[in-house]
């Protein structure tokens, strides 16, 4: 591993520490309890005639390259229905592409630069890939570290899995 990669990990490694995600709080595991998320929640912010509750997403998760992410972030309703939902459409239009889509799924996978990326099949030219990674990287779903590699920023991870997940049919 050269010196830009190592920095790289090592800066990693220090958002997660600052974020909190080093010392986790343990939860019961998937499966133990149809509604264990949504019932702490329900206790923390109960839906009352003065109280209109809360939206949590969160995970804990490994991915492909074997970094560990844990994440948990949550809005009450309150705000989320004052605030302005038009700031929130450049982020989901970066997301509303195929190919970028795949470049972040590859990114994730190990593939940090863009010449890595152009030697995928159906990604387009190395313009086109320019292109997409720009429009992830404007909308924060990419950021770059060391000389033109690109990684997905650690507080991203799971936020880019719930979004994943709440696009996918519910069954």
């Amino acid at each position: 591993m050269d010196l830009e990669e190592r920095v790289a990990e090592l800066e990693r490694r220090m958002a997660e520490l600052e974020s909190g995600q080093a010392a986790p709080a343990p939860a019961p595991a998937a499966g133990e309890g149809d509604f264990w998320a949504l019932d702490a929640l329900k206790a923390r912010h109960p839906v009352t005639e003065d109280k209109d509750g809360a939206v949590l997403f969160t995970g804990s998760v490994r991915v492909p390259t074997g970094h560990r992410y844990e994440w948990q972030y949550g809005q009450l309703t309150e705000a989320l229905f004052e605030g302005d939902w038009a700031e929130t459409a450049e982020s989901f239009a970066a997301l509303g592409n195929p190919v970028r889509l795949r470049l972040l799924r590859e990114i994730l996978g190990g593939l940090r630069t863009a010449a890595e990326l152009a030697a995928l099949d159906d990604v387009g030219t190395t313009g086109q890939i320019y292109h997409h990674l720009r429009q992830l990287t404007g909308a924060g779903w990419l950021h770059t570290v060391g000389r033109g590699q690109y990684e997905v920023p650690v507080g991203r991870v799971v936020p880019l899995l719930v979004v994943l997940t709440a696009a996918r049919p519910v069954t």
